[in-house]
This record gives C-alpha cells, sequence and structure tokens, in this order.
C-alpha cells in the first residue's frame, strides 16, 4: 500500500509539472501574440516645417569668392586665433566651469530617465523568504496573510511556526504604446538636453574669447591713453608758460586742463573694464579672481580668419538652440500618445511561486508548493474629465513647443545676418581707418621736419602725435571689435557642433554610455 501511494504522489507531481509548463508556455505566447498585435497611440512625429531662406541676404560682401558653404567651423574654433594664453584658458573653462558642470548633470539625468523609462517594457521579478512563529488561531492569520502557509500548533492556544519561500513575476504589456511613447518622450528630452550642454560649451568657449579680446583691446588702449596723456601734459605745460608770458589766455589754460582731466578719466575707465574682463575670465576658468592675473601685452595682434558660412538650411543641425527646441516639440509629440493612451486598459501578466511549511529543513519539497498564474485587466470607466483635458494639454504643449522652435530659426537667422553685417562694416571701417593712419602719419613726419627747420611749435608737434595716437587707436579698436563679432559670428554659426557629425562618430556598443542625442530615434528619424 505504501508503494502504490508513493508511485500515486509521484504521478501526480509529474502532472503538476506538465500543467505548469502549458500554463508557462500559454502565458509566453499570449504574450508574443499581443506584442506583434500592439500599437502606439499617438501621432508618429516629423519635424515642423519652418521657413528656410535660400541664402544670407548680408554674407554676400563678407564671403570670399572661394568661400565653401558646406564646410563646418573645426570644433577648437579657438584655435584658429593663433594664441596659446587663449587657447589655455578656454581649455581649462570646459573643465572648470560651473555652468559646463551643471548642464553635464543635468544631461546625466536624462540619460537616466531613458534607461528608468526603458525598463517598464520588461517584467518585474521579486523573490522572498519570511519565518514566524505565532500562536492562537494561526489558520485564521495564514488565512488573513493568503500566503497559504503550513504552521505546527499545540491544540489550545499553542504557538507554531511558519516558513515561507516566495517568488513572483508581474509584468504589464505596452499594449497601445504608452512606454514606448515614454521612452521617445525621454529620448528627445535627453537629446534636446545634450544640445543645451554642447550650447553651454559653445558659450563659455565664446564668452572667454570675448572677454580675452576686450582684455587685449583694453591693453592697447591704457597705453594709448597714456601716451595721451604725456601728450596732453606737455602741451598743458607749454599753455602754462605761455599764459605766465603773456602768450596765451586762461581760456586756452583751462582748456588745455580740461584735455587732460578727460583723458585721465578715460584711462580709469578703461582700466576699470581690464579689471572686469580679468575677473570675468577667471570666473569663466572656475577660479577665484583673487588668484588669476593675465599680464598686459598693449601689442597684441588680433585676428579674424575666414569662416565657412554654412547654409541656412544647415543650422538645423548646426544650432544647438535649434536641435534642442526641435527634440523639445519631438518630446512634446511623443507625450500625446502617452496621454491617449491612458484611455485604453492596461493588462498585467503575473505569476506566483514558492513553498510553505513549518519546517525550513523541509520547505523546498514538493507537496508543500504552491503556485498562481493569471492576467490582469484593468480599465478606468470614469475621472471626470481627467484623461481628455491631459490629452489637451500634450497637444497644446506641442502646438506651442512648435512655434517656438520656428522662433528660434527665425532669430537663429537674424543672428547670422546681424554677425554678418558687422563683420561687412567692420571691414570697411578698418580698412578706412588704416587710411586715416597711413595719412596721419605722414602728417606727423611732416610737423616733426617742420619743427626741426624751426617753421612750426612743439605744440603743433604734439597735436599732431595725438591724432596720431588717436587714429592708431580707432584702428586698433576696430580691430579688437572685429575679432569679437568674429568670435560672435562663430558662435551664431553653431560653435563647430555639428549634430549629424556626432551621431555618425558615436560608438555602437550599446546607448547607456554614449550620448542621447548621438542616437537616432524611430520618432525623429
Amino acid at each position: 500500500m505504501k508503494t502504490a501511494s508513493r508511485a500515486s504522489s509521484g504521478v501526480r507531481a509529474r502532472c503538476e509539472r506538465t500543467q505548469w509548463r502549458i500554463a508557462a508556455l500559454g502565458g509566453v505566447m499570449l504574450v508574443v501574440v499581443m506584442s506583434l498585435t500592439a500599437c502606439m497611440m499617438g501621432p508618429d512625429y516629423r519635424r515642423p516645417e519652418a521657413q528656410i531662406p535660400e541664402g544670407f541676404k548680408e554674407g554676400v560682401d563678407w564671403q570670399r569668392a572661394d568661400a565653401n558653404p558646406q564646410a563646418a567651423i573645426d570644433s577648437t574654433w579657438w584655435r584658429m586665433y593663433g594664441d596659446d594664453k587663449l587657447n589655455d584658458l578656454v581649455d581649462q573653462a570646459l573643465r572648470a566651469n560651473q555652468s559646463i558642470a551643471a548642464a553635464e548633470a543635468a544631461y546625466r539625468l536624462a540619460l537616466a530617465t531613458v534607461e528608468a523609462n526603458r525598463a517598464g517594457l520588461f517584467p518585474t521579478v521579486t523573490a522572498g523568504l519570511s519565518g514566524a512563529r505565532s500562536g492562537g488561531n494561526v489558520a485564521a492569520l495564514s488565512a488573513s496573510r493568503g500566503s497559504g502557509a503550513s504552521t505546527s500548533t499545540s491544540a489550545a492556544g499553542g504557538a507554531g511556526n511558519s516558513v515561507v519561500a516566495l517568488g513572483a513575476v508581474s509584468w504589464e504589456l505596452d499594449l497601445w504604446g504608452q512606454i514606448r511613447r515614454q521612452i521617445e518622450e525621454a529620448k528627445a528630452n535627453a537629446q534636446a538636453s545634450d544640445a543645451q550642454l554642447a550650447g553651454e560649451r559653445i558659450s563659455i568657449a565664446a564668452s572667454v574669447a570675448t572677454d580675452y579680446f576686450q582684455l587685449r583691446q583694453a591693453d592697447y588702449d591704457i597705453r594709448a591713453l597714456k601716451e595721451q596723456l604725456d601728450a596732453y601734459g606737455r602741451i598743458l605745460a607749454i599753455v602754462q608758460t605761455a599764459y605766465a608770458q603773456g602768450g596765451a589766455s586762461n581760456d586756452d589754460v583751462l582748456v588745455a586742463q580740461e584735455d587732460l582731466e578727460t583723458v585721465i578719466a578715460d584711462l580709469q575707465t578703461t582700466e576699470i573694464n581690464r579689471e572686469h574682463d580679468e575677473h570675468a575670465l577667471a570666473v569663466l576658468a572656475g577660479v577665484p579672481p583673487e588668484s588669476f592675473s593675465i599680464p598686459p601685452d598693449p601689442d597684441y595682434h588680433f585676428m579674424a580668419p575666414a569662416v565657412p558660412t554654412s547654409l541656412p538650411s544647415q543650422l538645423l543641425e548646426r544650432r544647438y538652440d535649434v536641435v534642442s527646441a526641435e527634440r523639445t516639440a519631438a518630446a512634446a509629440n511623443a507625450s500625446i500618445g502617452v496621454a491617449e493612451a491612458a484611455f485604453f486598459p492596461t493588462l498585467t501578466l503575473s505569476a506566483e511561486g514558492g513553498f510553505a511549511h513549518s519546517s525550513l529543513a523541509h520547505l523546498f519539497t514538493v507537496p508543500y508548493r504552491f503556485w498562481t498564474l493569471g492576467p490582469d485587466l484593468a480599465q478606468t470607466i470614469f475621472d471626470g474629465g481627467a484623461r481628455t483635458a491631459a490629452v489637451h494639454q500634450a497637444r497644446a504643449t506641442y502646438d506651442e513647443d512648435v512655434a517656438n522652435y520656428r522662433n528660434t530659426v527665425l532669430t537663429a537667422f537674424q543672428s547670422v545676418e546681424d554677425s554678418l553685417s558687422s563683420m561687412n562694416h567692420l571691414r570697411a571701417q578698418e580698412s578706412a581707418f588704416a587710411r586715416v593712419l597711413d595719412s596721419n602719419a605722414r602728417l606727423f613726419a611732416s610737423e616733426e621736419a617742420q619743427f626741426n627747420a624751426g617753421a612750426v611749435s612743439q605744440q603743433n608737434v604734439l597735436n599732431q602725435r595725438l591724432t596720431l595716437i588717436q587714429a592708431q587707436q580707432s584702428l586698433r579698436d576696430t580691430q579688437a571689435l572685429l575679432a569679437q563679432n568674429h568670435v560672435l559670428l562663430v558662435k551664431n554659426l553653431g560653435g563647430g557642433w555639428q549634430r549629424d557629425d556626432a551621431e555618425a562618430a558615436s560608438p555602437a556598443s550599446g546607448s547607456a554610455g554614449r550620448p542621447v542625442a548621438q542616437q537616432s530615434t524611430s520618432a525623429a528619424d
């Protein structure tokens, strides 16, 4: 009889295992079938249309005849100025600037959001082991817990043990594409964050170069003003001597004093500007201003080399703010699908199994095994219009982001046109001041020759020297402005950042370790 009982138990166990396998296989087949037939709610994304001109209005005069509009600006564009000090400052700022650090942290946060949303496509598996010793009505306690644990107690009010090993799997199927739309939205937001990080880097590099050129302009202006201060001081001494001898009026003395004091005031303003530029460079480089200094270089040579001007249509891929605005619109488009999917039921497949016994030593045996398997279908019947409002909100956000994108595109064209216009006129201004300087140099040489011959006074020579110094200063200031506007033009053209190039250069090994803006998404493609 015992042998027959053992045989019967073995058959029953095999039958139970077979039933489990059939149920599991049926569940897998159900998941596969429903996944193949699953759809995605919401509109598929298409880049919003924007009015794109064929060329730049102000670019014709500035570009050279052999300019290549298809060429891209080098990503280390600041090195084209040939200044090692500037290169070191930009490199230091890109490493230590706190605005870049904050933007980089925001980008990593966006990457983490993508991974968190992607995890929703996979089942959740949990496991646990619990043990308890209890007394009284243990059967009622076990029933209330739903554990099916087997306990051992004494007849009346005794104490017993219960041990439960439990494993569970839960999987919410993405039937309507809600999770996939969330992933799409997160990817687009991460791409926008990547573009913002690139924009922060370009802005910091441009700020360093601009402040540096302003500082070098102040270096020359300080020297020029000190030279004027010397000339005006000598003129004042000459006028005072003439006044004492009756050869000049008191008005002449007052005018000479006013000219001298004006130069002194201008010198203080210029020195303030230089100190402020130096402080700004220190902060951009991530160091306190107290421990940062740049030696003066009044003979600094400003450069504004040729820049390949891209076509207007290429700004859509080379301007970080345009890319960020477009990716924001893509994220808003995906959020419409997330909101619309909330109207449909959710299907969750769950399975639970384990062992329950009063003793840990006999826990993992077939007779004390339990399991459950089944789907859970849930649908919101009434929510007072909350889902409808969410869809309206998502569509309104998308329309707002599209409008912002189109305005960003127009603003990008305006900034490039402004930079090209400034370059055109500054080039002409530089040429004019160069001719003025040449004329004044010859006039000063003539005045010196006449003074040596005794034909003119020393005051005439000093006045002509002042005119020559001012002509030199006007030319150098124009060259400094040309260099600063050159930096602005590079920044407005995208600063060497290009989304297409970044995507082509991105590694193929996994998505978690590379910038999301360098990954292609189905919505964007």
